[in-house]
């Protein structure tokens, strides 16, 4: 799992039929600090109802993302699991 921030929303005139009625977001990887930048953005499926500027736990692999969709066959690879509400650090 990876934790991101939700940087956009992703809008098409075309697309597959198993992306009808689903929410695609942009996320982008963070440290656990919640602003520091790890990686590029990606694109993830929602399944909590997150918005921008939320900090979320990402699935990123096909796999998890089939079974928390309910989806046998279709083509997701990432998936929002949950929307993160307070990180706590120990040093």
């Amino acid at each position: 799992m990876i934790l991101c921030r939700v940087i956009g929303t992703s809008v098409s005139t075309v697309q597959h039929p198993v992306f009808v009625g689903r929410t695609i977001l942009v996320v982008q990887p963070v440290r656990p600090d919640g602003v520091t930048k790890r990686a590029h953005a990606f694109l993830a499926v929602d399944s909590v109802q997150a918005g921008e500027g939320d900090l979320v736990v990402v699935a990123r692999e096909g796999n998890a993302a089939r079974q928390v969709l309910g989806t046998a066959q279709d083509p997701f690879h990432s998936v929002i699991l949950g929307i993160v509400d307070d990180i706590e650090l120990h040093a």
